[in-house]
């Protein structure tokens, strides 16, 4: 059974992160235990361990995390039969070919478990290249004194269960150190990386920290759609849903475009049926006769209009009434919107999910998909919502202290130094807030004295990443919440202030990346945001079920977006978007 706590922090109590292990007979568990600071905490040395570990759920292997992240590393467990599985890191052969070492790891931490296999269970060859799958039983034992300060258990093979083989000639993830830049192109294969599973445990763990935080608070997690007919950010740059240019194409195919010679023809053609039925009419020729050549000039004019209808240049415009929704849809940019709907009915709700963007830029810092977290609170003003930001983001940290500690520290030791140390700030510091407008004049004084921006700063100016950064790690050397932005550069949905200049907005800059979360307390009045529609250049009607809101029971409530990526980069310190999201989607780039 594995014990482990998270912190938490009470307004009368300070409560003392506990994290601890304890090893049961049946199964492996994960509890978390709240211990008061003033309460005796027993040692780990007096906690019982078991010398045995049971499979993973459902499959058949044991967690290599469940034998090396015990207290004793593993070694209470010398003697212990069991199965494990997982992909060889490094293989060697010793002793002239009698036996092999390999490291092999399972995904499930960022540690190895050292395999060894004599050649009279199976030839070597097969194991040793890096890649290979193996499935293996065997009984864990103590290695020599000499070596055990390496590793604390090792597994000696008795009976290999599976394989599957690598050809290390074409296997394209070899034992060197490979650039992220040169494994996006390996997608499929980079999960197999130390660096990329880390990033993968580190993802997973911050989900369930998102969840786990707005379940504790009472949310109702919302699933908005995908497929949307409103813009949230009135931007524009949004990848639109359509079937009509999958019909176009087939009807192409069917009906390629006509030239004049096909018209011409086809014109001859009702010209030459036309003289048939005038020539059978003068001739007073039978009535079948007659309805036959007619039948025939009809066919030839309908040919004639379909070719006509080909030749005629196109105006580019689609008839939406026939596409697959009878309107324009989109790929979602936020379920901001949507999500809303509910606030105004269930009081507290967070959605969590893709969304997507056409912005045609290859920075480093943007993707053409990517997460948000999206929380909406009802009867809940702007400093409701700063609250909420700030709490969030410090229980995101402190979870990754408590829950992921050991892939942090490997992210620390090969990418940023500083990335445990800035969790451990932001977990223990208070925010600063200050108004745009102070920001601004902060600015201002900074340039006074020296200080060099690329972009100008000026009251109005929406705040560049080099003046986020030079608040949070230069000004303050702390996460920073600015609030009141002008409401030109904001969107339509933010709350009017009553100097009718600003809105009731914030954004909440962290140090390394910047702006993490954008929010807002949202406008509840009808006449209000239906005026901000309109000036922002939006029609009216893609948001009339939004302004229902406001006609029909309006309430204050205010919210925020996190993105999610934007998270993962301020907390591994990893300095592109695209190497903390499973399957990056940019500009030229949609692999699998």
């Amino acid at each position: 059974m594995v014990l482990r706590s998270h912190a938490l922090l009470s307004p009368k109590l300070h409560f003392r992160v506990l994290e601890f292990r304890v090893y049961t007979e049946e199964t492996v568990f994960c509890f978390n235990s709240l211990t008061m600071a003033e309460d005796g905490v027993p040692p780990l040395d007096n906690l019982p361990l078991s010398d045995t570990v049971e499979e993973a759920a459902f499959s058949q292997r044991v967690p290599i995390r469940s034998i090396l992240c015990r207290p004793d590393a593993g070694a209470g467990l010398a003697g212990q039969t069991l199965k494990v599985g997982g992909w060889v890191k490094k293989g060697r052969e010793q002793g002239r070919g009698s036996f092999a070492f390999l490291e092999l790891n399972d995904g499930s931490c960022p540690a190895n478990l050292q395999l060894i296999i004599y050649a009279d269970v199976a030839p070597l060859g097969q194991f040793t290249p890096t890649g290979t799958c193996l499935h293996v039983e065997g009984v864990l034992q103590m290695p020599p004194e000499d070596k055990q300060g390496k590793q604390s258990i090792e597994l000696k093979v008795s009976k290999v269960l599976e394989v599957g083989t690598v050809d290390p000639a074409k296997y394209p993830l070899p034992k060197t150190q490979l650039t992220l830049e040169f494994l996006r192109d390996y997608v499929h294969l980079r999960p197999r990386t130390n660096t990329i599973s880390a990033i993968a445990r580190i993802r997973n763990a911050l989900a369930y920290a998102t969840h786990t935080f707005f379940q504790k608070h009472g949310f109702l997690y919302v699933h908005t759609p995908i497929i949307t007919t409103s813009d949230c950010e009135g931007a524009g740059e949004m990848f639109q849903v359509t079937t009509l240019l999958n019909e176009a194409e087939k009807k192409a195919i069917k009906n390629p475009p006509a030239s004049q010679e096909d018209v011409d023809l086809a014109k001859s053609v009702v010209k030459e049926k036309g003289e048939i039925v005038a020539k059978l009419k003068s001739d007073k020729a039978g009535k079948p006769e007659i309805t036959a050549a007619v039948a025939e000039l009809t066919k030839a004019k309908e040919n004639l209009s379909m070719v006509e209808e080909r030749f005629k240049p196109k105006d580019g415009k689609l008839d939406y009434g026939k596409d697959f929704f009878a309107r324009q849809a989109f790929l979602t940019v936020s379920g901001q919107l949507q999500v809303e709907t509910f606030a105004c009915a269930l009081s507290s709700v967070y959605t969590f999910g893709p969304t997507f963007r056409a912005e045609p830029s290859h920075t480093s810092r943007h993707l053409a998909e990517f997460w948000m977290v999206e929380p909406e609170i009802a009867f809940a003003d702007i400093e409701d919502d700063m609250k909420c930001a700030e709490a969030y983001v410090r229980f995101l940290c402190q979870w990754l202290l408590d829950n992921c500690l050991d892939d942090m520290e490997f992210i620390a030791d090969k990418f940023d130094k500083k990335a445990i140390e800035r969790l451990k700030m932001v977990a223990s510091t208070n925010f600063v807030r200050l108004s745009y407008t102070e920001a601004i004049t902060i600015l201002e004084e900074a340039v006074s004295k020296g200080q060099k921006f690329e972009h100008k700063v000026e009251w109005g100016i929406d705040l560049a990443s080099e003046h986020e950064k030079y608040l949070t790690e230069i000004k303050f050397e702390s996460p920073v919440i600015v609030y009141n932005y002008p409401k030109g550069i904001k969107a339509f949905y933010m709350k009017v202030n009553p100097d009718k200049k600003t809105v009731a907005a914030m954004d909440v800059l962290v140090p390394k990346v910047g702006e993490l979360i954008g929010g807002s307390q949202r406008e509840e009045n009808y006449e209000v945001i239906k005026e901000r529609i309109l000036e922002m250049g939006l029609p009216l009607e893609p948001y009339e079920w939004y302004l229902d809101l406001r006609r029909y029971g309006t309430v204050k409530h205010s919210g925020f977006g996190l993105g999610f990526e934007r998270m993962i980069l301020f907390a591994t310190g990893i300095d592109n978007i695209r190497d903390v999201i499973p399957f990056p989607r940019y500009p030229g780039r949609a692999d699998l």
